[in-house]
Order: structure tokens, then C-alpha cells, then sequence
């Protein structure tokens, strides 16, 4: 394990214990929660995307504002649903938040999970192609998205512009170069991971995935880790890839943690539905006192395939308790585990 990262799922709402009543309030604490995150030595900031719900949306102008008020922390998402995406006008957000990052951005994007809105996408004004599905489209897109972020160009210049043209062929700007080796594939299945390795993206793979064999989640997940890898290998890129997971891991360390989380340490993996009929297994939360925590988490196959952690962290508790959160793993678990 190389880099240690929250991952926020950015909820507000009018609930006494929340103290994210507002969209506001969420953007805000999400920017401070950063700063405050870089200082403890935490590795990546990265939220959810999801439309239509009170969490957290339209990414970049969150990820410009960090990467204004930070220095070396990563910044991402996990993920952005490209169903809802214009493909160009996303390359000229993303080089812009990057090049204000000053080439921090990692970019998770995906064909997106189960929406709150049937089909949202089509209020965005997109529709699928013929004989397309929406996960067609979102591969599609991503794909788009993921080329034209070489920087080369394909648009035919005007003869008469307002400003001189550079010769040939012009690309869409501002472009910021490496950015396309942060690009990462939110994959819930084997089959998506080995597509994303064979494309040469990075993988991200959440707290669930489609239950393919019956296995625990964490060996399941080492398995679609390691078919991601062969993928990319056999395909012949040459840039080593990375890799990350997810999981809400609570180290209980005092009253208000045991509070808030001392009932969920007899967790186990849970199997549900998702859009239709597709069975799914979740990932166990992990919450327990350092000591028995050290002991669960070194069994985790898949936190061991990968390089990159995110940490879920419960965003509506606010900054100051997540920062604590955070910097108990730092300080009691990761340590003893090797982590970084």
C-alpha cells in the first residue's frame, strides 16, 4: 500500500446530527476537510459524483478550489458518470482544475452507478445511439473523453479567426500534459476491469462489485485485481498502472467513535440487487479497536493487491471529527500494517 485517501460521499440534509444542512455547508467543509487532510499526511482527496440527490455533483469547480488551497495532496473523484458527460467541455474542466492542482488530478470515471431519476441522463439533453445501451454510451464517452486527452489536434481552423492560429490542426485547450496517465476506471466486475486494463486506464474498484463466484468480497475483488492486471500487461502499456479500493474502516480509539460505530464491528459482507437482477456483494465495514483492526484488515486479499486506499468517511459528521478519523488510521493501524 502506497497512498492513503478519503473518499467522501459528500450527503447534506436538514437532520439535527448532520452538520452539512447545505449543498454549501458540503462544498465548503469538503475544501477544509482537504486542507485539513493534506496536513496530517493523508494522501488523496476524492468524492462521489452523483446527480439528482443532495451529494455532491459537477466535480471541477470542488477540485480547482482544493487544488488552489492545497500543495501536494491528490485530488479525484470516484466516480464521475460519463452518461451525464460532453466529452470535450469535460477535457477543457479537467485541464483547468488540473493545471490550477498544478497536476494533481485523479480522475475516477465510470458508466455510473444506479441512478435517483430514470434515465437523468436524458434531462442533460444526451440519448443513446442506435442499438446502444447506457453503459455503451458511457464506455463510449469515456473512451472519447480518455483520447482527447493526448492533446492532439483534429479541429479544422478557421481561416479568418479572431486571434492567429497556431498551424494544423487545433485541440481543445488548455491542455495539461500527464493528465491522461490519471485517468482511472470504476470497474464493478471482471469483465469492466479487463476492458479498463486493456484500454490503459487506471482501476478503481469500490466497496461492491457484481457477485461473480460466491467468494468473500475482499477475495473476489483480489481476483478481479489481478485480471485487471494481466489485461493491461498483455496489451502491452508499459506505464505502470495503479490501482485502488474502498472501505470504511473506523478505528475505535474513544467514547464518541464506540458511539458512533462500536455496533458495526461484527459486520459481514452483504449480497443484494442492483438494476434488475444482477446480484451483488458489498464489502464488510471494519470498525473496531486498533488492535483487532490491525488483525481483520492484514486478511483483506484485496487491500494487499492494491496500492491506493480510500477511506469512506461519514462527510455530514464534519471536518474536524473526520480529520480525527482519518488520523487515528494514520497513527494506530497503518503503521503496523506497512501501509506507505
Amino acid at each position: 500500500m502506497k497512498k492513503i485517501g478519503f473518499l467522501s460521499f459528500g450527503h447534506w440534509g436538514n437532520h439535527p446530527s448532520y452538520d452539512t444542512k447545505t449543498a454549501g455547508d458540503t462544498l465548503l467543509q469538503s475544501i477544509d476537510l482537504a486542507v485539513a487532510a493534506e496536513e496530517i499526511g493523508i494522501d488523496g482527496a476524492y468524492f462521489r459524483v452523483h446527480h439528482f440527490a443532495n451529494q455532491l455533483a459537477s466535480p471541477f469547480p470542488l477540485l480547482a478550489a482544493i487544488g488552489a488551497k492545497t500543495k501536494k495532496i491528490e485530488i479525484g473523484t470516484g466516480v464521475i458518470d460519463m452518461r451525464y458527460e460532453n466529452p470535450l467541455y469535460m477535457v477543457e474542466d479537467a485541464g483547468a482544475a488540473d493545471l490550477i492542482s498544478g497536476g494533481r488530478l485523479q480522475l475516477g470515471i465510470s458508466r455510473g452507478s444506479p441512478e435517483q431519476v430514470i434515465d437523468g441522463w436524458r434531462y442533460f439533453g444526451y440519448d443513446l445511439e442506435d442499438g446502444q445501451s447506457d453503459v455503451d454510451m458511457g464506455r463510449r464517452k469515456g473512451l472519447e473523453f480518455f483520447d482527447l486527452l493526448r492533446g492532439e489536434g483534429f479541429a479544422q481552423p478557421n481561416p479568418n479567426p479572431m486571434f492567429p492560429n497556431p498551424p494544423g490542426l487545433l485541440r481543445i485547450e488548455p491542455h495539461s500534459e500527464g493528465l491522461r496517465d490519471r485517468i482511472w476506471w470504476g470497474s464493478a466486475s471482471d469483465a469492466t476491469a479487463v476492458w479498463a486494463g486493456e484500454t490503459g486506464m487506471n482501476l478503481q474498484s469500490s466497496t461492491l462489485k457484481f457477485d461473480e463466484s460466491g467468494k468473500p468480497f475482499h477475495i473476489q475483488q483480489a481476483e478481479q485485481i489481478r485480471l485487471y492486471r494481466e489485461a493491461y500487461k498483455k496489451a502491452g502499456h508499459t506505464r505502470i498502472p495503479r490501482v485502488s479500493v474502498s472501505r470504511s474502516i473506523f478505528a475505535i480509539v474513544n467514547d464518541q467513535d464506540r458511539y458512533y460505530f462500536g455496533h458495526e464491528a461484527d459486520r459481514t459482507d452483504k449480497i443484494g440487487v442492483l438494476e434488475g437482477n444482477q446480484r451483488a456483494i458489498f464489502g464488510r465495514s471494519y470498525a473496531a479497536e486498533p488492535e483487532q483492526l490491525i488483525k481483520e484488515l492484514a486478511q483483506d486479499e484485496a487491500i494487499q493487491e492494491a496500492d491506493t486506499l480510500l477511506l469512506t468517511i461519514p462527510n455530514t459528521l464534519g471536518v474536524d471529527y473526520n480529520v480525527h478519523v482519518l488520523e487515528s488510521i494514520l497513527k494506530y493501524v497503518a503503521p503496523e500494517l506497512g501501509w506507505r
